[in-house]
């Protein structure tokens, strides 16, 4: 080939190669501005549906804010990159923590680097003991039992219930019996002084979780806490309100310790178990940190499992045929053919490990309602240096990035033409048994090196407290399309008459652990 032809071909060569590049460029460009912050306020009480409605148009985008770009996205590769792959470049970052540290400190959830390895490797000691599975089944079922008592009782007296305030006073209860060994009585309803403190904790923990989800969205938030007025002034005060009693707790706890000995050794909840290990090393950590470490294990096990229950018996009321299937193999993995087994004491001693992990049907349908209603709808990550997502948008240090659990669990693209109907048999293979789907598709429990240690722990007891109702009640909608559901007894040895459960008071994004991610 002469030199006029060779020139030619290398600079077509070259000219092909630089439409290839800036083709490439286009390709990794910014994601799509589809709103602001203002939009999202504006939509505050439907946010996770108003994302979804974006998603669908976008499925990667950004809406933009004062300091920095909020990017958010439902394809699993993404998601997977973030989690896993990339996982060192996509942090809580300096912004959630500062956002979360008023109530949460420097516990797991609003940290990164050493002081996250550090609580993540003693929790997942923790969390992988027998002592710490056997301790918290038996506070499951003493729950279920009282749970089951007031729906005895409403069902007799035909008293209206809402399950969800139920759920959420006694999930309280289960995972403050398990962080701190104490018995808060939020269920019981107590007068005493103990559970009166308790409950204006309880309060102030509700109250300072949906302040610190507000401060994500209000750039003015720092002004306010600042000058101390309007909700930044609230916020002071429910934070003081939580650090008096938990200190109390603590410093009760260490009295106990230094006056038991021996006998103090063999304390199963999670509070005694870090101060033995404090006892070790006595420069570990101090009572504060004591303080935001079961915090963080609180506000993940209580609003989590309260909130997926609520909607599991929703949806439960909605489709007859999914209830009985589900009290069926209850029945069939604890009591065989026998009807009557004595008391509800008597049936959750056949609540064993064994039973449970039999229930797969169960198992399916609570993992269908968090596909449908995660108990973190969308979770957030900073960007640490400038990066490209596998879908070619781009991503600039200090955006943050969110992978949205809610939205990809309504995502046709994901879960086909019925991607928003209630079906656990999507979850089981032909003979019935459970089948697990990826973590980056199914994201409700996070997935990569922060996937959610309690994950078999929630289960456990939404499992337990399913069951009991479950065998012992029927629940039946009060009106087609109603807000409201019967719940009739199940057993011949309990009243006949009805109480009433309620549909979920709102969609899942309100509280605390739409932002707090797994641990």
């Amino acid at each position: 080939m002469d030199s006029p032809l060779l020139l030619a071909a290398l600079s077509s060569l070259l000219l092909l190669l630089a439409m290839y590049l800036a083709l490439g460029k286009r390709r990794r460009s910014y994601p799509p501005v589809a709103g602001t912050v203002l939009h999202q306020l504006l939509n505050w009480g439907r946010l996770p549906e108003y994302l979804t409605e974006l998603s669908r148009r976008y499925r990667t985008f950004r809406m933009l804010t004062p300091t920095c770009n909020y990017v958010y996205t439902v394809d699993p590769a993404n998601v997977e990159y973030i989690l896993r792959t990339n996982f060192a470049n996509y942090g809580k970052g300096a912004m959630t923590h500062e956002v979360m540290e008023d109530l949460l400190g420097d516990g797991i959830f609003g940290v990164d680097g050493t002081k996250w390895r550090h609580q993540r490797k003693v929790a997942s000691f923790e969390f992988s003991t027998r002592m710490l599975r056997d301790y918290s089944s038996g506070v499951f079922r003493d729950m279920a039992t009282q749970l089951a008592g007031i729906g005895a009782a409403a069902a007799a007296a035909g008293e209206r219930l809402s399950m969800e305030d139920l759920f959420t006073r006694s999930t309280l209860d289960s995972i403050f019996k398990i962080g701190f060994g104490v018995n808060l009585g939020a269920l019981s309803g107590s007068n005493s002084n103990s559970n009166q403190e308790g409950a204006a904790f309880a309060r102030a923990f509700d109250d300072a979780s949906e302040q610190v989800l507000y401060r994500f969205f209000d750039p003015l938030w720092k002004a306010k806490r600042l000058l101390n007025v309007l909700s930044e002034a609230a916020m002071k005060r429910w934070v003081r309100t939580i650090n008096d009693f938990v200190y109390a707790v603590i410093d009760k706890k260490i009295e106990q310790m230094g006056r038991d000995g021996q006998e103090f050794a063999k304390k199963q909840d999670i509070l005694s178990r870090f101060l033995l290990e404090r006892e070790k090393d006595p420069g570990c950590f101090d009572n504060k940190y004591l303080r935001d470490i079961i915090l963080n294990f609180m506000i993940a096990g209580r609003d989590t499992t309260a909130g997926t229950l609520s909607w599991f018996l929703y949806d439960l009321c909605r489709d007859q045929r999914i209830q009985d299937k589900v009290a069926r193999e209850v029945r069939e993995a604890t009591t065989g053919d026998h009807q009557d087994v004595g008391g509800v004491q008597e049936f959750t001693a056949c609540l064993t490990e064994d039973a449970i992990g039999s229930m797969h049907y169960l198992h399916a349908a609570l993992t269908e309602t968090l596909r449908l209603y995660p108990a973190v709808p969308s979770d957030v990550k900073c960007c640490f240096s400038d990066d490209t997502l596998p879908d070619g948008h781009a991503v600039r240090r200090g955006d943050t990035v969110n992978y949205q659990p809610y939205a990809m669990g309504r995502m046709k693209l994901l879960w086909g033409d019925a991607a928003e109907e209630f079906r656990p048999e999507r979850w089981l293979d032909d003979d019935g048994v459970f089948v697990p789907e990826s973590p980056y598709k199914f994201t409700a429990f996070q997935a990569g090196p922060r996937i959610c240690l309690g994950k078999e722990f929630a289960y456990r007891q939404m499992k337990i407290f399913a069951a009991v109702l479950l065998y012992l009640f029927k629940f039946e909608m009060w009106e087609r399309d109603s807000r409201w559901g019967i719940v009739r007894c199940s057993r011949s040895k309990w009243s006949a008459r009805s109480m009433f459960v309620r549909r979920p008071g709102h969609q899942p994004g309100t509280s605390m652990v739409s932002v707090c991610a797994c641990i």
